[in-house]
């Protein structure tokens, strides 16, 4: 079973894009961030010729994310749990039935939260909070569990090609990275460096100043894996060839693949 994560920075403005990764790479499950569309205009008919089912939770302009699936989607998730007032479009989950069980996969776009000396920053502190507990409470379950997604989260000095100078960003601040590790710590596995522990890996070029020629790339997009995922864990990879495509978005696909 291949899982991807993908922010695709606007459905409408990356269709053709989409549509071509999905035939090459098809994925059994795909999560998209940052569709940029309401749930009543996301073009699903092209995703649904290709096979998949969709679920979206969007919101016009901004945000949103979606789960597509080769599999029924069942016992779908709309946000998450903690604030009932958090109107932001940033997470789905659902679950697919395969030969070994249930598998659990969530779509998030975690705030980015620059500046950080404002209130944006307060609000990708707390969402990640959220998560935590959410992700505390999906452990109880003891099943596979995937949290894929936009983390806008360095991890590590070998997430960045440069990491000087992401030193007063949001991506890269302690609190930032200090809750990453706390989610980890709960015992979510980080499939791309369980797979492969060397630096230089990237999954988003900014669109200024060259970074895509330069390389000069970040890693931000993760799956969190649950002990009993990660033990399905087969392989991990970023398709990095699409950022070279035309009208490309700045980031591109992490894929997993599971024994499932």
């Amino acid at each position: 079973m291949d899982i991807a994560t993908w922010n695709i920075n606007g459905v409408k403005a990356r269709l053709e894009t989409c549509l071509a990764w999905l035939k090459e790479a098809s994925p059994d499950v795909c999560c998209f961030q940052e569709i940029k569309s309401e749930d009543a205009s996301f073009p699903s008919g092209p995703f649904e010729d290709l096979g998949y089912n969709v679920r979206t939770h969007g919101q016009k302009g901004f945000n949103g994310v979606a789960i597509l699936s080769k599999h029924p989607i069942e016992d779908v998730v709309v946000g998450l749990p903690g604030d009932n007032d958090d109107i932001q479009a940033r997470f789905i989950q659902a679950s697919f039935s395969t030969d070994s069980g249930t598998v659990r996969v969530a779509s998030l776009y975690l705030p980015n939260g620059n500046p950080p000396d404002t209130g944006k920053y307060d609000y990708k502190l707390a969402w990640m909070d959220r998560l935590y507990d959410y992700a505390a409470h999906l452990l109880k379950n003891e099943e596979p569990v995937v949290l894929a997604g936009d983390y806008n989260v360095i991890p590590a000095a070998a997430d960045a090609k440069r990491p000087d100078s992401w030193r007063n960003d949001a991506l890269f601040l302690p609190p930032t990275r200090e809750r990453f590790r706390k989610l980890v710590n709960l015992g979510f596995t980080d499939a791309l460096r369980a797979a492969d522990a060397a630096s230089g890996i990237y999954s988003f070029w900014d669109y200024q100043a060259g970074a895509w020629q330069k390389d000069n790339g970040i890693r931000i997009d993760h799956l969190l894996l649950s002990p009993q995922a990660a033990d399905m864990l087969s392989g991990c990879r970023i398709d990095k060839h699409v950022r070279g495509w035309e009208k490309p978005s700045d980031h591109v696909p992490v894929v997993i693949s599971l024994n499932a």
